[in-house]
């Protein structure tokens, strides 16, 4: 696990492809007891004066719990021979299964009392700073409303802060 911190104003991606294309897990907790996710929907960039990341997490993902009772988690990007355990993280729950991290062969760590992919090239280190419920009467294109939530199961929305920037 060669990690080393490296200032954000170097990073050279295109968060477009970074996110949506690549995918991110989405980690919480602890070295005890952490939950991960995938997601291919959130965003970066400056928010009252610091950098962030954006997150959206509908209410039963299991990975909520855990980012609801911590200040901290981290985004993982991993690169892409670990597609099928982006796959597993994205379709199998933590609340159904012995251990989702080793059906996705992937390993947690603890790095600033939260927890992280060690199999990532590049991890946030995020600190909470706001969260809201999307709720259906905000929507102004309402197709988006029909399209994406039938079951209407709201995302949570978070915003962090971008403390830390781990480079391999």
């Amino acid at each position: 696990m060669a990690f080393k911190e490296t200032d954000i104003s170097s990073l050279k991606f295109n968060p477009f492809d970074k996110i949506s294309k690549q995918w991110m897990l989405v980690t919480a907790g602890n070295g005890d007891s952490c939950n991960t996710m995938t997601a291919s929907w959130g965003g970066v960039g400056i928010m009252w004066g610091k950098p962030v990341a954006t997150v959206y997490i509908r209410p039963q993902r299991y990975t909520k719990e855990f980012i609801d009772k911590n200040e901290y988690f981290t985004l993982s990007f991993l690169p892409e021979e670990y597609r099928r355990s982006l796959n597993v993280c994205g379709s199998v729950s933590g609340r159904n299964v012995e251990d989702k991290w080793q059906e996705a062969g992937l390993n947690p760590f603890e790095i600033d009392g939260t927890a992280a992919v060690e199999e990532a090239e590049e991890i946030f280190v995020c600190r909470k700073l706001y969260a809201q419920e999307m709720l259906p009467e905000c929507f102004i294109d309402g197709e988006c409303d029909t399209k994406w939530y039938p079951e209407k199961d709201y995302h949570m929305m978070y915003i962090a802060e971008i403390v830390k920037v781990l480079e391999k």
